[in-house]
């Protein structure tokens, strides 16, 4: 018999070499095979006869073999067999199919499934699927329990380069069903399965590939089928599982147990440009109440586009400093950590805090100098990218670490640089100024991509999660229009009108140069020629990826001081850029971008209080895709309806890019259409863990532990546990 953990090799028909492939889809064992799940389905339970058979329908018939014949042409040989309903004909057609000439024999019974053509009004099947339902022609027609008709046949995705197709898959997981052994564990709690309904293990493993014949082919195509129910929710149970066990470790650790006195509470108020929202003072209350445990904490900070995120960030920095920690900022890309910078130093140098940047593109005797600034202790805030988290970089006492859009970084970055402080304490000894050695940092990720709260809770599962739903005062809606780009002319001149009125714009292009394989306008062209032509007299410039971090910061600050009037450039300024002067922008091929890409873009115009307009040109045709996101543009600026779409159109794994953000890849969830079941899971979990008790037992809370282990040990240790 096999077992769940069998090496998919030793199914019957497998062996090492189809192994191999089965290896580049993820499939290593009996397990992984059986959670290979039917992509779609179809329904072949009623055959049809030849006579009823109508052009364009997909049909399901079985018939007698009477002919074959193989044409051999230029391009390719066509196999043909023509298959009888007693005087009833009906020809099938296969292009590249000689191997077919051995199949088939006169009087052997077929079942045939495929689209119906009319060829010259003659009835044909075009590249059938078939199945032989009779040995050979001779004797009596014997019944099979056929795999290819008169059930819903599940349809799978080929592998191999289609060496391993849906009907190889078909077989090769039925025989793996009839060998599995009977002692299928139950690692869902008993009470679990009972509150939630679910059928057991085995039943929906058998079911998910081969429906019952009274099944519904709408719940099995939405995936809402018990069989397909049960998958999702054991798989979104361990999810969870793990991360409430991972929440609780962390709340055992050891933090840094910051004072809040009066002395800080003045150096937060030095600091503050405005008086802040409703919303950032409370944001900043749940910050600190958690800073002033003593335990480390794991907060993410979610907002909008413009909600004063890293002001809020700022306020808290200010907490660890005064205490005597270093902060560090670590943002995604250089042009992020050049603007956090550059905003760190507006803010809090003028009260005498020092701050330093540390970026990869710096020269090495820059580099190393900063290195040795930090690990002296000098610099009490350290900005940067990825280089932070590098080798060389040694804290003296690291004590409150800030994230920046961590959906661009992996789960794992974040823990390295995490634990750079128990490196750098463990180097310099005991810190009696500031409380001992070894202590976890206090961590905060923010992010500026709205996620509904329960999508936000599973992504960042280790972290406890705080809301800014307020923009700062002085932010006016921006007025979004889309025009085709045959009228380019009218927007110049609105651009024009905009530059006259003392204020300044962004024009933005999906790709930096020309490509011949593109018809997209290129934003080096479309500088030349707007600067040149179009705008000639004014003050243009170009801002794009591949210029030097010298020349970029160059020309963000001229742009930020008025000095450049109009800004070309590509989706570098999607984040950090802020210059409340701009007050218009046109995003030229509107169409190409994502949903939250252009919604991020959107973002750096309208923070002033001048009324601001964002111009959506098109040119080309446009998808459907292309048109919701456009629609929803114009349509409204509310971050969280946007995300919303925007994950309906692109799937959680797209819109996470989950192997970054240190999710699994899901088997059978679906973090979008699952939510409900997501919030269910994420109840019983924690209910699970607050155990043992007369509905969950420790033999019980013990198995589902194991079975979480295993199932995420390689998910980028997210869930890792002891």
């Amino acid at each position: 018999m096999l077992e769940p953990s069998t090496a998919v090799q030793y199914v019957r028909g497998i062996g090492p070499r189809v192994g191999e492939i089965l290896a580049d889809k993820r499939i290593h064992t009996v397990d992984d095979l059986l959670h290979y799940l039917p992509f779609r389905y179809e329904d072949r339970i009623n055959p049809r006869s030849i006579p009823e058979l109508l052009p364009g329908e997909m049909a399901t018939v079985i018939a007698e073999v009477r002919s074959t014949n193989l044409l051999r042409t230029r391009r390719m040989p066509i196999f043909q067999m023509t298959a009888s309903q007693g005087r009833a004909r009906l020809k099938c057609v296969w292009f590249n199919a000689a191997y077919l000439r051995d199949k088939f024999q006169p009087g052997q019974m077929i079942a045939l499934y495929g689209r119906v053509e009319d060829s010259r009004g003659e009835l044909q099947l075009m590249q059938p699927q078939f199945e032989i339902l009779t040995a050979d022609g001779q004797g009596e027609n014997r019944p099979v329990d056929s795999l290819e008709v008169g059930r819903i046949v599940p349809i799978y995705e080929s592998a191999g380069q289609g060496r391993l197709t849906a009907r190889w898959f078909r077989r090769a997981i039925r025989t793996a069903l009839e060998n599995l052994t009977p002692e299928l564990p139950e690692a869902i709690p008993a009470a679990v399965r009972r509150r939630m309904n679910l059928v057991s293990a085995r039943e929906a493993l058998w079911k998910v590939h081969w429906p019952d014949e009274g099944a519904r082919l709408e719940e099995l195509e939405a995936q809402r089928s018990p069989a397909h129910i049960r998958l999702i929710f054991e798989e979104l149970f361990f999810l969870e599982l793990g991360l409430e066990l991972k929440r609780r470790e962390q709340k055992a650790h050891t933090g840094i147990a910051f004072q809040l006195n009066d002395r800080v509470r003045q150096a937060i108020k030095r600091i503050l440009p405005f008086h802040p929202t409703t919303a950032q003072k409370r944001v900043l209350k749940e910050i600190v109440a958690d800073m002033e445990k003593p335990f480390p904490m794991r907060r993410l900070l979610q907002g909008d586009v413009g909600s004063g995120k890293t002001l809020v960030a700022f306020e808290a920095a200010i907490v660890a400093i005064e205490n005597g920690y270093q902060a560090a900022l670590m943002a995604p890309t250089e042009i992020l950590a050049q603007q956090h910078y550059f905003s760190a130093r507006r803010i809090l140098e003028p009260s005498g805090y020092r701050i330093v940047l540390l970026t990869g593109s710096l020269e090495d005797d820059r580099k190393r100098d900063i290195r040795r600034h930090i690990a002296q202790g000098n610099a009490q805030l350290i900005i940067g990218t990825h280089a932070l988290i590098e080798q060389p970089v040694e804290f003296l006492n690291l004590g409150f670490v800030i994230v920046d859009e961590q959906h661009r970084f992996g789960v794992l970055q974040r823990f390295k640089l995490m634990k750079k402080s128990a490196e750098g304490a463990a180097k310099t000894g005991p810190l009696d100024s500031v409380g001992g050695p070894a202590l976890e940092p206090d961590v905060l990720v923010m992010t500026a991509t709205p996620i509904p709260r329960t999508l936000a809770l599973t992504l960042y599962g280790d972290l406890d999660l705080s809301l800014l739903d307020e923009m700062p005062p002085g932010r006016t809606p921006v007025i979004t229009r889309r025009v085709p780009d045959s009228r380019s002319p009218e927007v110049w001149e609105f651009v024009r009108k905009q530059v006259d009125g003392k204020h300044q714009a962004y024009i933005v292009y999906p790709v930096i140069e020309e490509n011949q394989e593109s018809e997209l306008k290129a934003a080096m062209k479309m500088y030349r020629e707007l600067s040149s032509k179009i705008f000639p007299g004014y003050r243009v410039a170009v801002l794009h990826g591949r210029m030097d971090p010298e020349t970029k910061e160059l020309t963000m600050k001229l742009f930020q001081q008025g000095e450049i009037q109009i800004l070309v450039s590509t989706t570098v300024i999607e984040v950090g850029v802020d210059v409340a002067n701009a007050t218009a922008m046109v995003i030229e091929h509107a169409e190409r971008f994502g949903l939250a890409q252009l919604h991020q873009l959107r973002g750096r115009i309208g923070r002033g209080a001048a009324k601001s307009y964002c111009v959506l040109m098109t040119g080309g045709r446009i998808s459907e895709e292309g048109e919701r996101r456009l629609d929803a543009m114009v349509r409204t600026s509310d971050g969280f309806a946007i995300a919303e779409l925007d994950l309906e159109l692109r799937g959680p794994g797209e819109f996470f890019g989950t192997r970054q953000a240190g999710l699994p890849s899901f088997r059978a969830a679906n973090l979008i259409r699952d939510r409900h079941l997501l919030e269910l899971a994420r109840k019983e979990a924690g209910a699970v863990l607050s155990g043992p008790n007369t509905e969950v037992s420790q033999e019980e809370i013990d198995r589902a532990l194991r079975q979480m282990r295993t199932r995420w040990q390689r998910s980028y240790g997210l869930v890792e546990v002891a």
